[in-house]
């Protein structure tokens, strides 16, 4: 079955959309869409009042003294973002809805999710959100004046089919948004896992938070007698919060994740 018509089987098309762009001879109509379109993909699809609109940055989008790209910039370091998906999720959870939000497709890989950490870890919120902003993939997928949208969802050139099921995770159904703070990818990315797709969430999206739960992570060491063959296989059980901390280790000794478990 081909990506689209998955799309359509799963309950998702209704995030097929066309890019959507501001062009130079804009209405007011047009301002409007594409600021709304930047709210829902950068916020998540989370619903906002008009108290919680960036009044200032928008009349500054309207008058052309800044472009698309940069309102989405506003709009993901401010403190509205920083409470929804900062303050109130995990680290990874954090980078996996940065990428989500800002670049469209979910991390490729645990090592994006190691390089964001690090980022964020040495530079700061702001370098973190700017790392993708500035990003030459950015500008090649929106240019200045493109609304980020959720690009994974149909096949492209040079993207994995493996993102293709880690987007639809990280979606969930065009009725949620993005306050669940659980980490979709965790598992899949540090044991280089394929993701399952799964049929989307009905409601409003709500889960049980991972913050307090543990982990059993199951991985071969790099040694000398892993060489001939002879694998060395071993366990952690950690608690969440030490997970990324853990894979780290775990890929600095030259070791291999064998499996992740959640343990009830």
């Amino acid at each position: 079955m081909g990506n689209l018509a998955l799309s359509a089987t799963l309950g998702l098309d209704a995030f097929e959309v066309d890019p959507l762009e501001l062009r130079s001879n804009y209405t007011e109509d047009d301002l409007q869409t594409v600021i709304r379109a930047v709210y829902k993909q950068v916020l998540g699809n989370e619903y906002i009042m008009e108290s919680q609109r960036l009044d200032s940055p928008e009349a500054l989008l309207r008058d052309g003294s800044i472009n698309v790209r940069e309102f989405v910039r506003i709009v993901a370091k401010s403190p509205l973002y920083q409470s929804l998906f900062f303050h109130s999720s995990s680290q990874y959870r954090f980078i996996e809805l940065n990428f989500k939000h800002l670049l469209g497709r979910p991390p490729l890989d645990q090592s994006e999710i190691d390089e964001h950490v690090l980022i964020y870890s040495e530079q700061g919120y702001d370098a973190e959100i700017d790392s993708y902003l500035d990003s030459n993939e950015y500008i090649e997928s929106f240019g200045e004046d493109i609304v980020p949208y959720p690009r994974s969802i149909a096949s492209q050139t040079g993207m994995k089919t493996e993102s293709f099921n880690r987007m639809f995770s990280l979606l969930r159904g065009p009725a949620t948004s993005d306050r669940d703070n659980t980490a979709k990818l965790i598992s899949s990315l540090a044991a280089n896992l394929a993701t399952p797709i799964k049929a989307p969430a009905v409601g409003n999206g709500a889960a049980s938070d991972s913050t307090s739960k543990r982990y059993r992570v199951q991985f071969s060491t790099a040694t000398t007698n892993a060489q001939l063959n002879h694998l060395s296989k071993r366990e952690w059980i950690v608690d969440f919060s030490q997970l990324s901390a853990t894979f780290k280790r775990i890929h600095e000794q030259g070791g291999k994740i064998l499996s992740i478990t959640e343990l009830v």
